[in-house]
């Protein structure tokens, strides 16, 4: 769902100072900036014409004043205190129209608006000061009409994606949409949880973002606009719209319909701040797995997301029927720093990072000796963040060739490990590889051979021992024997022959492979 919205610079609910001076009636008067040119983009909330010395008391701030300074003339005292009062009220602007009174700008007043930072402008034309008061109080109408519609626009199509149980992206590429910036998601420590906008200029931010999230407590500036994200009295963490190019107010505005529709999105959902960390780590690990993204571009995102990546180790482990959560708990147990996440096949990714001088072989290994009946596979370690990528293929293929079968293997099994089996898991999908294997094992793939396949499978894994065969399938001697015997016959080989039984082995390997 998407909503087509005026661009959102031109809803600002104010104009500035700079933006009314540049309006055709006040051009007309030939206006000049006299004193605070500094500070032309204050905000105009509204315009004010008062002849009274005193104005400053009926003014509540945001006002640009207009006067001819008819009570002010001939007295420098008053006209000092006249700006001083500005300035105390918090006045946005001061228009002084020359005349009768003032034919040259005072220079009272000037120094004085000078020294205060308040914008003093002068009119070198007669101007007639009610026509400009109602062009002004207008605009400021209809912006204010707008943003508010802005504002239930926005609200609309947020809440019409929770409806449609939209996930988290989705929402965040509609923010935005609406923004026309990058939008980022962060926990309390400033680790980034989610992104949107346009790639480049995502990735800009994150390249940064060291900087960005020392600066996150600060004040907004330069379109950077934050929101907090939380509810029940707990905060767990913030929207960003990073270089928002309109108006701060309605920036605000948008950042505050976002947190909204975000928390909200999160309470319906059953969804928390950990989860949304876990759809983090997992869009990065399958990215990289995938190699769809250069390593490059993904290292900005790996740094936002808490993981260090200067002069490190970096050793990249699949886990088969692992728990996400389990594996993080641990890793945070030790104390190594990592990125934990499923990846579509069920298998879960784990992205070591550990300094140059620690030990990746006895650290990795400490990790899998506290997953109780879990084999991890690990590739080699990478010290250049380029070749992370071919580390998780390389895990992932050790992992896919386990999880074929493999007997008595290590707690953490390598590439050198799984021998004839890895490679046939990567020839699986080659016809010729399929071909053989259905040619070889063609009598028990058809009727009843199901179960003698198994023990077959055993035999073949067990290097052929038959006491080992027998005890893992609960049988006697005798029935192995008959069993044995049976398989022989359907497939026409003798399994005592060496060739002919590793024939039937690597049929069988990839038999389970294609099957995996």
């Amino acid at each position: 769902m998407s909503t087509t919205l005026e661009p959102l610079e031109s809803l600002a609910p104010t104009l500035s100072v700079r933006q009314v001076l540049m309006l055709e009636r006040v051009l007309a008067g030939e206006p000049e900036v006299v004193a605070g040119a500094g500070q032309l983009d204050r905000a105009v909330r509204w315009v004010h014409v008062a002849e009274a010395a005193d104005v400053g008391v009926m003014l509540s701030g945001g006002e640009m004043v207009l006067t001819t300074g008819v009570l002010l003339a001939g007295d420098d005292d008053k006209q000092a205190e006249y700006i001083r009062s500005l300035h105390r009220a918090e006045a946005a602007a001061v228009v002084l129209g020359l005349g009768r009174a003032f034919p040259a700008p005072p220079d009272v007043m000037r120094r004085a608006a000078e020294r205060c930072g308040l914008p003093m402008v002068v009119l070198h034309r007669p101007f007639p000061f009610a026509e400009l008061t109602e062009e002004v109080q207008a605009r400021l109408i209809r912006r204010k009409f707008a943003a508010v519609s802005m504002s239930e626009a926005v609200r609309t199509a947020l809440t019409g994606l929770i409806t449609a149980g939209a996930p988290l992206q989705r929402m965040l590429d509609e923010i935005a949409h609406h923004s026309g910036c990058p939008v980022v998601v962060t926990n309390l420590a400033h680790r980034v949880l989610a992104t949107a906008g346009e790639r480049s200029a995502v990735d800009d931010v994150l390249r940064d973002w060291e900087r960005i999230a020392r600066q996150a407590g600060g004040s907004e500036g330069d379109g950077w606009i934050r929101a907090e994200l939380g509810g029940r009295g707990e905060r767990w963490g913030q929207i960003m719209l990073c270089g928002y190019r309109g108006d701060t107010a309605t920036g605000r505005l948008l950042a505050d319909r976002a947190a909204e529709a975000l928390v909200l999105h999160r309470m319906l959902g059953g969804t928390s701040a950990h989860t949304w960390e876990e759809q983090s780590a997992q869009s990065l690990l399958t990215d990289l797995v995938s190699g769809v993204v250069p390593a490059r571009q993904l290292l900005p995102r790996a740094r936002a997301a808490g993981l260090p990546v200067n002069r490190r180790t970096f050793v990249p482990l699949v886990v088969r029927d692992g728990d996400p959560a389990e594996l993080d708990r641990v890793l945070r147990m030790l104390g190594l720093p990592g990125i934990v996440a499923e990846l579509a096949d069920g298998a879960t990714a784990v992205l070591l990072s550990l300094a140059r001088d620690q030990d990746a072989t006895v650290l990795t290994a400490n990790f899998a000796a506290r997953l109780s009946g879990t084999v991890v596979a690990a590739a080699d370690p990478r010290t250049a963040w380029d070749d992370v990528p071919a580390g998780m293929r390389e895990a992932r293929h050790v992992a896919d060739a386990v999880a074929s079968g493999a007997l008595d293997l290590p707690a953490v099994v390598r590439l050198k490990d799984v021998h004839l089996r890895g490679l046939i898991r990567l020839l699986r999908d080659d016809p010729h590889v399929q071909s053989f294997a259905e040619r070889e094992l063609d009598g028990l793939l058809r009727g009843a051979g199901a179960d003698l396949l198994a023990v077959l499978r055993t035999y073949l894994a067990t290097g052929r021992n038959k006491s080992r065969t027998a005890q893992l399938h609960h049988v006697s001697r005798p029935a192995l024997y008959r069993r044995l015997e049976a398989i022989q016959g359907r497939l026409g080989v003798d399994l005592d022959d060496f060739e002919q039984a590793a024939s039937v082995h690597i049929a069988l390997l990839a038999h389970d492979a294609q099957q995996g």
